[in-house]
C-alpha cells in the first residue's frame, strides 16, 4: 500500500509541476478492473496529453510473505512540447522508476 501512496505521489508531483496553466482537461478513456481481491489495473487518457497505466498482482497470497507487485507507466506533455515517460515497478524490492530523463 505504501508502494502505491509514493508512486501515485511521484505522478501528482510530475504532473503538477509541468508548470504550465492548468485547462480543462477531460477524460478521453478510463478503463479500471478491481474487484477488491486478487490485485487491480486500471488507465486512463487526459485531452492534455497525459496517460497512465498500472496493474498490480498479488504474490504469495495467505503467506506470511505476501506482497503487492505493481508495474505501470505515466506519461505527460511538457511545456516545451516534449513527451517524458515513466515506466515503474513497485514491489519487494522498493519503487524502480525508469525513463529516458531520469539518472542512472
Amino acid at each position: 500500500m505504501k508502494l502505491m501512496l509514493v508512486a501515485g505521489l511521484i505522478v501528482l508531483a510530475a504532473i503538477s509541476c509541468s508548470g504550465r496553466p492548468q485547462n480543462d482537461v477531460e477524460v478521453l478513456e478510463y478503463e479500471s478492473d478491481n474487484i477488491g481481491i486478487g490485485g487491480y489495473k486500471f488507465s486512463y487518457k487526459l485531452s492534455d496529453g497525459t496517460t497512465r497505466t498500472e496493474e498490480a498482482t498479488v504474490n504469495n497470497a495467505g503467506t506470511e510473505n505476501e506482497s503487492l507487485s505493481v508495474r505501470g507507466s505515466v506519461s505527460w506533455v511538457a511545456p516545451d512540447g516534449q513527451t517524458y515517460t515513466i515506466n515503474f515497478v513497485a514491489d519487494e524490492n522498493g519503487f524502480q522508476p525508469e525513463g529516458a530523463h531520469i539518472p542512472k
